[in-house]
């Protein structure tokens, strides 16, 4: 078994390219930035950024679309996909991009430079999962949902 899962929280580099195809499909590509912060060997603090490219797809490219700007962060969800093309030179390059299945605006609305109108979109080519409001109650053993127990831990 393996497992090709990205998760990544950052702050998109440019405004997005997006192109409609032929077929109707639209594809958004744009490069989001990660920061790690750190202290180096003498204490003095240190920034390492890394620069992901994003790839999305249909809705999630229509999303970025209406929404995504330079500065939005924004939460992904993909997979790592790597491709090769040849150059003018006849060489060959490499291009890793991450795929995005999932997306979400997140920061506060006033950081947000896309935020118009008070939406925060979330979106997954995934099967939306039921929102719950109240834990699930376990039929099987009653009280079992019961929070107020008795465990000294």
């Amino acid at each position: 078994m393996s497992v090709n899962k990205v998760i990544l929280l950052g702050n998109v580099g440019k405004d997005p390219e997006v192109r409609h195809l032929e077929s109707g499909a639209s594809v958004a590509n744009f490069t989001l930035a990660t920061s790690e912060r750190f202290k180096d060997r003498s204490g003095a603090a240190q920034e390492k950024t890394e620069w992901h490219n994003i790839v999305c797809w249909r809705a999630l490219a229509d999303i970025v679309e209406k929404y995504v700007k330079k500065g939005t962060q924004v939460y992904i969800e993909g997979k790592i996909r790597t491709r090769n093309y040849t150059d003018q030179n006849n060489q060959t390059r490499y291009v890793t991009e991450i795929y995005a299945d999932t997306l979400q605006l997140v920061g506060r609305k006033s950081d947000n430079p896309a935020s118009q109108g008070g939406y925060v979109p979330q979106h997954s080519t995934q099967a939306p999962q039921p929102q719950q409001q109240q834990p699930p109650v376990n039929q099987d053993f009653p009280g079992e949902d019961d929070t107020t127990d008795d465990l000294p831990f």
